[in-house]
């Protein structure tokens, strides 16, 4: 039977893998490991492991009560369409740690059909809205 587990343990991270995968995504191309560590050691983490093999990531950065950003979601591609994106969104939304939070944002190019089947919808004012990017 396979066993998944959903963990922030980061001591179970496996970064090489995470930081592989994501430094050959859209949002994140090119990061290093390096920077990955830092973006980890920073962020409320959620590593999705089946039979202690990682297969999926996610992270958050949060003040723990007015504001979180979900970023760096992910499932390998050998293990889409067996329900584990909602899954993992369903235990981020659901964990203790971020219960209090009162705005979860995040950005996203292509995966608006999961993020809105678990309650997220467009931002209300995007004009109010501003970035600095560097």
């Amino acid at each position: 039977m396979e066993d998944l587990i959903i963990t922030s343990d980061k001591n179970r991270l496996d970064i090489a893998y995470i930081t592989d995968f994501i430094a050959q995504t859209y949002w994140a191309k090119d990061r290093t490991m390096e920077n990955m560590r830092t973006c980890i050691e920073n962020s409320l983490n959620f590593g999705m492991l089946l039979d202690e093999q990682q297969i999926g990531y996610a992270r958050v950065v949060t003040d723990y009560y007015q504001f979180a950003y979900l970023m760096d979601v992910f499932i390998d591609e050998k293990y889409r369409g067996n329900g584990y994106s909602k899954m993992l969104m369903k235990h981020i939304l659901e964990c203790d740690a971020l219960k209090d939070v009162r705005v979860i944002r995040l950005a996203t190019a292509d995966a608006h059909g999961l993020y809105k089947q678990v309650g997220f919808t467009e931002l209300a004012k995007p004009e109010n809205m501003m970035e600095l990017l560097r």
